[in-house]
């Protein structure tokens, strides 16, 4: 084949032949496999859709895994990423104006910030943030949750997906690949049990380095008082408590999980919202703790070390820069998670009126549909849905053109219309149906 034809003149399935050819299983890009009769390759996005390759335009619920609050293609972050590329698409090896500019704007937006380091991806922000915790405490061990997603390093990768509940502490590994030695330094808990936690704490608590959650699991809400008890506990045990903001930074409030339910962490890390769907993400968090990444300490047992290539890359910063003043707007965030209770309202009573026992939720502009009978507060209320059911309704809903990832949870963004909450309301009405009548 030839490598200097036009993709563009190319049919969806001939590019998706070329897929398999030339990456795994198709999916170079990620880890989702849609369904053969639902799947489609993007070929632009505009403002709350996307354009495929033949030409259908879907809604989009996705909004690049949460990082497009503002939708597709905004106005003003294409004019700022456009005038950047005229001075540079990649600077690196000092500092860039962008990137000083741009950690100003994050420290005073970021409750837990005196500094920032920037990182690429939310994977990266995670993995630092653990060497940070580790280099700042001098113990090796780190607690998360089960069924909470930190990225894709081997720290990250257990008791995500689990096939049966763990045996707290000890977690299940998500993916091949894992040194048999990195098991030891994870320790996991089910999320929203304090009792669990603290047991772990006392047990290990001359190890344990960090304890690493997402303040919004997935989609899956902190009971009252969750939240705070860790604050507790880890001050208690002298345990560095990171928030994982990849997903509800900025999109829960502008500042984020921690301004949203009034709790602090030592760390956050950040990833999507924060790049303006550019190359961005970072670690911020207190300046004695994030002194150990100082790269005039390197050499020194507490030395963290922090650097990348693409590191405050200045497309990000100037990217997230003109997403966060649009977050500034007043009313901004009252706006968009009224509008998306009224959505979820709406979708919950559809779901009724078809006698269908699922559940629609979320925190803010989050949501999802899940065949269960209550909302989930653990991991383990999940394993007990129907996903089967719940991904064939996705299924319908993507053949009707609303793009959603099947069994994912999804995003409201500003952009988002009355016509557009429409067209998915009468989506999801036929979709019932055609689910029903096969039940």
């Amino acid at each position: 084949m030839r490598t200097d034809s036009l993709t563009s003149q190319m049919s969806q399935d001939e590019l998706y032949a070329l897929s398999l050819e030339v990456m795994p299983g198709g999916a170079g890009v990620g880890a989702y496999a849609m369904p053969d009769d639902a799947r489609f390759i993007i070929n632009r996005g505009e403002g709350s859709k996307l354009l495929s390759t033949e030409g259908k335009w879907y809604i989009d619920y996705v909004g690049g895994a949460g990082a497009l609050i503002i939708g597709h293609a905004f106005p003003s972050v294409v004019e700022a990423a456009q005038a950047q590329v005229a001075k540079g698409l990649h600077l690196y090896g000092t500092l860039n104006e962008p990137a000083i500019q741009y950690a100003r704007v994050l420290v005073d937006a970021i409750p837990c910030a005196d500094q920032v380091v920037y990182a690429t991806t939310g994977s990266e922000a995670t993995f630092y943030a653990m060497r940070i915790a580790r280099a700042y405490t001098g113990r090796s061990k780190v607690v998360k949750c089960e069924g909470a997603y930190h990225g894709n390093h081997d720290y990250s990768s257990f008791s995500v997906s689990p096939k049966t509940l763990s045996e707290y502490p000890v977690g299940q590994p998500d993916t091949g690949g894992i040194p048999t030695g990195i098991r030891e330094q994870i320790l996991i808990a089910p999320y929203n049990d304090l009792d669990t936690v603290a047991r772990i704490f006392k047990e290990h608590q001359d190890d344990i380095a960090a304890l690493i959650v997402e303040p919004v699991q997935r989609n899956i809400p902190p009971q009252p008082g969750f939240l705070e008890g860790l604050r507790e506990l880890c001050t208690e045990h002298g345990i560095v408590l990171i928030f994982d903001e990849v997903v509800t930074g900025f999109r829960l409030a502008y500042g984020g999980a921690q301004e949203f339910f009034g709790v602090t962490p030592d760390l956050a890390t950040y990833g999507k919202i924060v790049g303006g769907g550019g190359p961005g993400s970072c670690v911020a968090g207190r300046r004695e703790i994030m002194g150990q990444s100082d790269p005039v300490i390197r050499g020194q047992d507490n030395y963290a070390y922090v650097n990348g290539t693409l590191h405050g890359n200045p497309i990000g910063c100037v990217a997230g820069m003109a997403t966060l003043q649009e977050l500034r707007t007043p009313g901004f965030y009252d706006r968009l998670h009224a509008r998306t209770e009224t959505f979820k309202g709406q979708v919950q009573a559809i779901l009724d009126n078809h006698g269908l026992e699922a559940r629609v939720w979320g925190t803010g502009s989050l949501w999802q549909t899940v065949f269960m009978d209550r909302i989930p507060t653990r991991h383990a209320d999940m394993m007990n849905a129907d996903m089967a059911l719940t991904k064939e309704l996705d299924r319908q809903l993507l053949l009707r053109g609303i793009y959603v990832l099947p069994g994912v949870r999804r995003f409201v963004s500003s952009v988002h219309t009355d016509e557009d909450f429409a067209t998915t309301y009468a989506a999801l009405d036929d979709a019932c149906t055609t689910v029903k009548a096969n039940l």
